[in-house]
């Protein structure tokens, strides 16, 4: 199953950027490595394999805006 996600970023009324999206990309690595330093750790009750999907999927979408901003800064297309 392939679902596009689309992520508006935070702009003010004049369309100015008021969070990086490196900052973004950061932040979902950051939940997902949480969320595994918890399941090593055996707090929580978390499913192991569930942990592991979804941090994978963040990692994912942390890179999708990555290449995203990468295209955009050099012109490209994303």
């Amino acid at each position: 199953m392939n679902r596009e996600v689309t992520l508006p970023l935070i702009v003010d009324d004049r369309g100015t950027l008021q969070v990086a999206a490196a900052d973004v990309s950061k932040l979902l690595r950051t939940v997902g490595g949480r969320w595994l330093h918890l399941v090593e750790a055996g707090e929580g009750g978390l499913d192991e394999d569930t942990v592991a999907a979804l941090t994978i999927e963040l990692a994912k979408l942390a890179d999708r805006i990555d290449v995203a901003c990468i295209a955009h800064s050099s012109g490209g297309a994303p």
